[in-house]
């Protein structure tokens, strides 16, 4: 039955018209489980409802515009590194590198936004052609071919596009290939080069669908040249130019699958005066921070984890079980007082309102964990009809997460996998678990609700199973793809090929650096027992220090010190200079 909620499914998207004809094998992901299956789910929106009801009216919201005409593809390229290419004076010379770096799908992605961004401008800019049904009047209410590829340039390229990726995926019935079986998991070709392979040939696959959580396929990621790279393992600078290959890609595989790759624009939510729920990260993080430097993951959501994990992983029904709405919103309030001075007290809280006080920060951030401009692709996931494509589309929109969101979702899923594990004492299921955090991650108030009537059954399902996905594949998820990494080794190797040896003082430094070397490697025979100290600043002539193994540091600041007082300081600059 469908239910009415407040905070309605969040602009879960209609399938695309390729879908269509894979809809017996998509809508039901999960149809090995009966109907009360959904149970959890549906009570978790009741649960929302409840707790919601009363703050209806505190919810302002920003209308979120419908954008014009060529407005996606300039966002899209603008958020794809390449917004040099869409400028009044247009040059490819700042973008040549990472487009030396890219596939033929990708570089195919590319060109499709471009042209259509172009085509937007031209007709911008063309003055308005009279219809001639507007002077002889309509004689049919049918369009011609010509006219509706007139009104819409791609519809022809979309047409056959579609067609032909209908032909070649009649075999694409299945959800889940060799369930329960080890499958590779190849990282070193771009994913959307793989599809585009798979597609030329008629793909065959076993028709097995997912029956429990047992039998989800188990993918092993094969160790290449580059070897197998985590998300932390990367550089901060490095990471930076992962977003933008992962949005070229991911654009890149929907391309080749015939799914369109839809991005809201946030919308706006009025400033609040709280410092915990309805916060959002970076403010989070940037006041952790202050306590705490490197903080990742916002404070309140470690400690309501932590409470979970010492006192809540055995609970039966844990996440499940809704705690008391009053209590949680009492304790929301003392949180808000105590929380930074360390007066909150956990071990006073019951399991389940703590689970209910994590299911309502989630939800109360004034934009969606999955972020307002992904969550429609997050849950478009569920139409990719094969598995291991709806995990590569996965795995690239977490690489396009901000870093908050990733960090915050990746403490989240790693507490879901610690339930699940402990499920015979707590008879939480990796579906039960799924159900019941799929509405918090997927409704919000922030974002306007467009879910077809009588689709509400499967687009809870595809919810679910992509949470699901998420908890069971993390590890897979959190690594980033082989081709990627040599993508940025390309521009990294490219960039410091334009700057090398640009500056004299660079070129001097290194001869320098070689002759040091070569006088060390000749005078290997004898270590040295005497350094130099040189301090312009602060000494007139170097001071030799000499070496042995009973050395300290707080030798040679001794001898510093004396060599200091006797060019004229006195003890207590000479002190203040050494603290």
């Amino acid at each position: 039955s469908t239910r009415n909620c407040p905070c309605k499914m969040s602009q879960l998207p209609q399938k695309s018209p390729l879908a269509s004809p894979l809809s017996e094998g998509v809508t039901s992901m999960v149809d090995s489980l009966d109907n009360l299956s959904m149970d959890s789910f549906w009570l978790e929106v009741e649960n929302i409802k409840q707790s919601t009801e009363a703050e209806q009216e505190e919810c302002s919201l920003a209308d979120v515009k419908t954008q014009e005409e060529g407005e996606a593809e300039a966002e899209w390229l603008q958020d794809a590194g390449l917004s040099d290419l869409i400028g009044d004076h247009a040059s490819e010379n700042d973008n040549v590198v990472l487009l030396s770096t890219l596939t033929k799908t990708q570089a195919a992605a590319v060109q499709r936004r471009l042209d259509t961004y172009s085509r937007s401008r031209r007709r911008k800019n063309k003055p308005p052609v009279r219809d001639v049904r507007d002077i002889f009047g309509v004689v049919g209410s049918g369009e011609t071919v010509a006219e509706k590829e007139e009104s819409s340039p791609d519809l022809l390229w979309h047409n056959l596009r579609t067609s032909n990726v209908q032909k070649q995926t009649q075999d694409y019935s299945c959800t889940v290939r060799n369930p329960g079986k080890e499958e590779l998991f190849n990282m070193d070709v771009a994913y959307s080069e793989q599809a585009a392979v798979l597609l030329k040939g008629t793909f065959l696959s076993e028709s097995k669908r997912i029956k429990d959580g047992n039998a989800l396929t188990k993918f092993k990621i094969p160790k290449g040249r580059l070897g197998v790279t985590r998300i932390g393992d990367l550089s901060a600078q490095d990471m930076k130019k992962i977003p933008t290959l992962a949005l070229i890609e991911l654009t890149a595989l929907c391309d080749v699958l015939g799914f369109e790759l839809k991005r809201n624009k946030a919308a706006k939510l009025k400033a609040t005066e709280k410092r915990l729920f309805g916060v959002p990260l970076n403010t989070l993080l940037e006041n952790d921070q202050k306590l705490l430097p490197n903080t990742k993951v916002p404070l309140l959501l470690q400690s309501l984890l932590s409470c979970l994990e010492k006192r809540g992983l055995e609970t039966e029904g844990i996440l499940r079980v809704s705690g008391s709405q009053t209590r949680i919103k009492s304790l929301e309030q003392k949180l808000e007082r105590d929380f930074y001075t360390g007066l909150f007290r956990w071990d006073e809280v019951h399991q389940n309102d703590v689970s209910g006080l994590l299911k309502r920060f989630i939800r109360e951030l004034p934009a969606p964990l999955l972020t307002a401009e992904y969550l429609p692709a997050f849950a478009a996931v569920q139409n990719i009809p094969d598995l291991k494509q709806r995990l590569q589309a996965l795995n690239l929109l977490i690489l396009i997460l901000p870093e908050p969101n990733r960090n915050t979702l990746k403490a989240l899923l790693e507490f879901l996998s610690k339930v699940v594990a402990r499920e015979k004492n707590n008879k939480m299921n990796l579906w039960n678990v799924s159900t019941v955090m799929a509405p918090n991650l997927f409704m919000h108030k922030g974002l306007p609700s467009k879910i077809p009537e009588g689709k509400e059954k499967q687009l809870a399902e595809g919810a679910a199973d992509v949470v699901r996905m998420m908890i069971h594949y993390q590890d897979l998820l959190w690594t980033v793809s082989s081709f990627l990494v040599a993508q940025v080794r390309k521009l990294n190797e490219s960039n410091s090929k334009r700057y090398q040896f640009c500056d004299k003082r660079i070129k001097n430094l290194l001869r320098k650096i070689h002759a040091d070397k070569d006088k060390v490697e000749k005078n290997q025979a004898e270590p040295s027992k005497v350094v130099k100290v040189h301090a312009s600043l602060l000494l007139k002539d170097s001071l030799e220090v000499r070496l042995n193994n009973a050395t300290r540091v707080a030798d040679v600041l001794k001898q510093f010190q004396k060599n200091l007082c006797q060019n004229g300081w006195n003890i207590v600059n000479t002190v203040n200079l050494l603290k």
